[in-house]
């Protein structure tokens, strides 16, 4: 088995008797082509970084164990930094440029304009904010991070108790088997694009495009808003519409109440603090939009 070099975080390497082939080998079995695999996996000329998936793992611990310390987690909030003026007033710019498309999104699914522009804010400042990682190379990264061994030196904090050590392994199985679905999700999806897996950016979890959906949730709930046939969420036009069915998917219908609206919006990105958040610069964008007589 060839050796497998690993990027630290200081940009110094070092090699493991491992290698991308498990991982390579495990998309093979699920049915997609050798050649288009090993392609990818050359063309994006991978060095396994073991900080991507510590990272996460370092987060998860750091939870569990502030939570135990602490009990009751916070209230959430609403975060204020999205109620910034100029950021309202670029939210409402796009509000208005986006009006007849927004308009067949509610005849469609029946969510207001405000919600799914408060999401495009939120999710990427309204496009400009996609990520600076290559999902590709994230999801690759945090599938073979789930070999524990790969990462446990990285893991912190050192002193971890045999039974944390024990949580903290399952954890990055978990993860790393949610990272390979996502994977072979991305794959698949830039096939039914056609383009290159290995050149779509994402975030440091691997979403991808305006609206920032995993490429599961593109492949399922991705839409083609501009009618040219394909699902581009990179596309202004597709990633609104798939906003929107999403939300109607997880239960968004006119008439519900607040304390429903806010499980519906919760469900796209798993914070209470996110959900207050749009429903809060939803209510901006619909008071300003009523204040010039738009209604």
């Amino acid at each position: 088995m060839a050796a497998l070099v690993l990027s630290m975080a200081g940009g110094e390497a070092f090699s493991a008797v491992s290698s991308w082939d498990p991982l390579m080998e495990r998309l093979m079995a699920d049915g997609f082509e050798p050649a288009y695999v090993r392609s990818a996996f050359t063309r994006a000329d991978l060095a396994f970084n073991p900080q991507i998936m510590v990272r996460k793992v370092n987060v998860l611990l750091a939870t569990k164990l502030n939570t135990e310390k602490r009990g009751k987690p916070a209230e959430p909030k609403v975060l204020d930094r999205y109620l910034n003026p100029i950021l309202l007033a670029g939210a409402y710019a796009s509000l208005r440029e986006n009006h007849s498309v927004l308009k067949r999104i509610e005849s469609a699914y029946g969510v207001p304009g405000p919600i799914i522009i408060a999401v495009y804010l939120v999710e990427t400042k309204l496009g400009r904010m996609t990520g600076d990682q290559k999902a590709f190379e994230v999801l690759a990264n945090m599938a073979l991070g789930g070999d524990f061994k790969l990462i446990k030196d990285h893991v912190m904090p050192k002193d971890l108790s045999p039974e944390m050590r024990g949580w903290a392994a399952k954890r990055a199985r978990q993860k790393g088997n949610w990272a390979y679905q996502e994977l072979a999700a991305l794959l698949r999806y830039s096939m039914a694009i056609g383009a290159d897996p290995t050149n779509i950016p994402g975030s440091v979890y691997g979403a991808i495009g305006l609206c920032q959906f995993m490429p599961s949730n593109a492949l399922h709930y991705g839409r083609d808003g501009d009618g040219n046939g394909k699902v581009d969420l990179f596309s202004e036009e597709d990633a609104l519409f798939s906003i929107g069915y999403f939300l109607k998917e997880h239960g968004w219908k006119p008439g519900l109440s607040v304390k429903d609206q806010r499980k519906v919006i919760y469900r796209y990105n798993h914070s209470m603090d996110y959900a207050l958040t749009i429903l809060k610069v939803a209510e901006r964008l619909q008071k300003t939009d009523s204040f010039f007589g738009r209604g």
